[in-house]
């Protein structure tokens, strides 16, 4: 009796090898878990905090791309880009409306989207070595953080991996590499999970992947950081807060400073009384006084009074304003008690926010929003915040600045002794300053110095240079926090690395993708023989 076999199953090109070994997940499946990547990734991020999800996150897209075609892996990150960015990112409505809050967590999305083409790009090299898939994960995460942190505009650094792992052993490792290190190891135990739970992996294997997870997660606890080696002083952080979060806070700017110089008073009431000690330093948000006190002299004379009742300089968050309408610059400023503003010793916020706090391709931007002018024209400053007090250097950046590596680095090799991040929450939210918070606790590891947020709503704190928070404020609320400083410290490795271990890791990525080419020309002409072979039978 004659026997007729079927013909083998017909392959896609550029898919894997016919027989369903190699297949990748099926498309639903495949969707269900780039949604719960994004969603696993938002929930690590502060107001959530659960950092251990951060790993598990990338490990559901890494297998949701796994196998899959560029196009298919592309849209499957941008999937779970949008899950992870769209609700991240809402508190922007609150300044920008819904249009340009959604054109944003579009673009961010698109990172995510190259991260799942590069997986799906590079799937044919974790077949063959499955041990790789750690490491790849691992190269593929950092390089998209390399671009988003840096493209375009200037980049915008929001939801990195490395600013979910406030609470996790994994931070100590910002002392070490940086923020780039951080998400680098979070992101190869994510690849080692997904090798650990794809498919069959033999019980070897699976140890092996287990082993890796636990000791990239729970590892980073044993190392040493760096101890702050200098004196102490007293800092005071005054949360004056507004009358009324949302935009209309800029219609309330003599409020605001008046709620500052309030605080700043009571302070110095209760030193006297013995409730608090005496501050050698003040330091007061951004935005704490919009009506420039250079210029107009009841604002400057407010100010003065609250720097001689307390007798302490004020770090006084301001707008200059130039003879230019709508051009200004977003400024530190020193106020000393009897002397008043020293202008050798302030800061111009050197990265404007995009968009924010200057327009863009303004004609453009008319079209998509209404709102575009409103946004003022903000000038960048053209040089680090060092500020010396005569107490303490501080090492000065507001608001969105701590997102940025090179500009907290530029302060501390500038001698900075501390950190402080003057913020403006007062259009945004809860969630937004939590975020920005936790950038506070890794910027205070890397650097190895004592740092603090203050804001004019909340949430204000300072943070020990091993990363934990102290003394946090609540939301819409006044407050006024009180706390002795630890000073200097050596210089941590990341400090002197700066971004090198980041570029070589690039650098690593780029040759993983450009080496990956024979392999998929090789798999493609195995498909084609294989398609061929079947036409002819």
């Amino acid at each position: 009796m004659e026997m007729t076999l079927p013909p083998p199953a017909l392959a896609e090109p550029g898919s894997a090898p016919p027989g369903g070994s190699r297949r990748p997940l099926r498309l639903p499946v495949a969707a269900a878990l780039a949604v719960a990547a994004g969603a696993a990734l938002l929930l690590a991020l502060p107001p959530f905090d659960l950092w251990w999800l951060s790993p598990a996150g990338v490990a559901l897209l890494a297998a949701a791309v796994h196998r899959r075609r560029l196009r298919a892996g592309f849209g499957l990150g941008m999937l779970a880009g949008l899950v992870l960015f769209v609700p991240l990112l809402e508190w922007t409505t609150i300044g920008a409306g819904w249009l340009p809050w959604i054109i944003l967590a579009v673009l961010q999305s698109l990172y995510i989207g190259l991260a799942g083409l590069a997986g799906a790009w590079v799937s044919p090299l974790v077949d063959r070595w499955r041990a790789l898939w750690p490491l790849l994960a691992g190269l593929i995460w950092t390089t998209q953080e390399f671009l988003r942190d840096r493209t375009p505009f200037g980049g915008f650094p929001w939801g990195r991996i490395a600013f979910s792992q406030g609470d996790s052993p994994t931070l100590r490792l910002a002392a070490y590499g940086g923020a780039p290190l951080v998400t680098f190891v979070v992101t190869v135990a994510g690849g080692a999970l997904v090798a650990l739970f794809w498919r069959r992996s033999g019980v070897l294997g699976a140890a092996g992947f287990a082993v890796v997870v636990a000791v990239l997660l729970g590892g980073p606890a044993a190392l040493p950081l760096t101890a702050t080696t200098g004196p102490s002083t007293t800092v005071a952080i005054v949360q004056g807060n507004v009358p009324r979060l949302g935009l209309d806070f800029n219609a309330q700017r003599r409020a605001v400073l008046d709620n500052h110089v309030k605080a700043t008073v009571q302070l110095a009431a209760d030193v006297a009384s013995g409730k608090q000690k005496q501050p050698s330093l003040v330091v007061w948000p951004e935005n704490s006084s919009d009506i420039d006190p250079l210029r107009n002299s009841d604002a400057g004379e407010q100010i003065q009074y609250a720097a001689d009742t307390v007798k302490a300089p004020i770090l006084v968050g301001t707008l200059q304003r130039t003879d230019v309408p709508r051009d200004n610059y977003n400024v530190g400023i020193l106020w000393n008690p009897g002397t008043g503003p020293d202008l050798a010793q302030q800061y111009a916020k050197r990265h404007p926010v995009p968009f924010a706090e200057y327009m863009p391709l303004r004609s453009i931007a008319r079209v998509v929003s209404e709102r575009a002018d409103l946004v003022s024209n903000m000038l960048a400053g053209d040089h680090p915040g060092v500020i010396d007090t005569g107490a303490v250097t501080v090492g000065d950046v507001i608001c969105f600045e701590v997102a940025y590596d090179g500009l907290v680095k530029d302060v501390v090799d500038g001698g900075a002794q501390i950190l402080t991040v003057q913020t403006n929450n007062a259009t945004f939210n809860e969630a937004e300053a939590l975020q920005q918070l936790a950038m506070v606790q890794l910027r205070a590891v890397e650097h190895g110095r004592e740092g603090l947020m203050v804001s004019t709503v909340g949430v204000s704190a300072f943070v020990d240079a091993e990363g934990t928070v102290h003394g946090s404020t609540g939301f819409n609320t006044a407050a006024v926090v009180v706390r002795d400083m630890k000073l200097d410290g050596p210089r941590t490795l990341a400090t002197r690395s700066g971004n090198r271990p980041e570029v070589v890791l690039v650098v690593a990525t780029v040759i993983a993708l450009v080496g990956v080419l024979p392999l998929r020309r090789w798999r493609d002409s195995i498909d084609g023989d294989s398609v061929k072979v079947s036409e002819e039978q």
